[in-house]
């Protein structure tokens, strides 16, 4: 187990070099120049040159990726160009209330999801099923950001229960959780369901109704751990895009997580930040697919030797 560990994530050092070297060249081929963004529009070419040999940004692209490379593997991630303040302090004060958003999310919509899936294979072609099936097309098929406005209608200006954005305890995580978690509850409730009916078709399930066990004992005694080893995998997956899709969430919320500071930071042209963020989420990209295949491996232990 332990070799099959190892050997996944040497495997990721080559994957992160690539990574980190297409979001540097990314970020600096979008057009838009952050020293004349600093200077303002009415300072002169001299002063935002000054600027540019100032920033570094002067040097060739090569060159300029390289240091940045040499300072990302001593821990060093910058300052932002903006305010001045390292990059590092910019993230860290915002990654927690990003990921208690994810967590929230990722915990409801999975909970649900099993649920709905569940119950939509246990009745399927029933009412139960239709009426699971249809509020997981609903969730799948709605924008996150139509279903944030419409809580934010109801809960916040309408019922008062709530607050309509920014993070000023608990409370105010609880519309954007939903908002964000309903796609990937409509997903883990479809998937649920489909591999929960291919598993009850399964011999070993008939031999255990002949046997006599009943319908409780087949689903949650024998079926329901084979059929969610796709859902592990499916879930996994969505955690990462929650993190990095966050972006619109938080921005229709005000909240002041990880989105809210990569869309500012875009506008501003400010490299450093912009760089470390999309690296970072494609770091928890990687890292969430790696925690994926362990534990798909604990489930199939006939991943380990392919």
């Amino acid at each position: 187990m332990w070799q099959y560990i190892l050997k996944r994530v040497l495997g990721l050092i080559p994957l992160l070099l690539v990574v980190s070297f297409v979001i540097f060249m990314f970020i600096h081929l979008i057009p838009g120049d952050p020293a004349r963004l600093i200077a303002g529009k009415k300072a002169t070419l001299e002063e935002v040159q000054a600027i540019r040999e100032n920033l570094g940004l002067d040097k060739p692209l090569l060159e300029q990726y390289f240091l940045y490379l040499k300072d990302l593997l001593s821990g060093n991630l910058g300052y932002s160009i903006q305010s001045g303040a390292p990059v590092s302090e910019l993230i860290g004060d915002r990654i927690m209330p990003t990921l208690g958003l994810t967590f929230m999310s990722i915990s409801w919509a999975l909970v649900i999801g099993i649920l709905l899936g569940i119950v939509s294979a246990v009745f399927r072609n029933r009412w139960p099923d239709h009426l699971g099936m249809l509020t997981a097309v609903s969730g799948i098929s709605l924008p996150n950001f139509w279903v944030g406005l419409v809580l934010i209608q109801i809960f916040s200006v309408q019922l008062g229960w709530l607050p309509t954005g920014g993070n000023e305890g608990w409370q105010s995580y609880i519309l954007p959780s939903f908002a964000l978690g309903a796609g990937i509850m409509a997903m883990i409730a479809r998937f649920t369901r489909s591999s929960l009916v291919n598993t009850m078709k399964q011999d070993y399930i008939r031999t255990g109704r002949a046997k006599g066990l009943g319908s409780r004992a087949i689903v949650f005694g024998h079926a329901l751990k084979n059929s969610l080893i796709p859902v592990v995998t499916v879930a996994g997956l969505q955690f990462g895009f929650l993190l990095g899709g966050s972006v619109v969430v938080e921005t229709v919320f005000s909240f002041p997580g990880l989105g809210r500071l990569l869309i500012d930071s875009i506008q501003m042209r400010d490299y450093p930040v912009v760089q470390a963020e999309i690296l970072l989420f494609s770091l928890q990209f990687i890292l969430v697919n790696l925690l994926v295949d362990i534990v798909y491996s604990f489930l199939n232990p006939k991943i380990r030797y392919q």
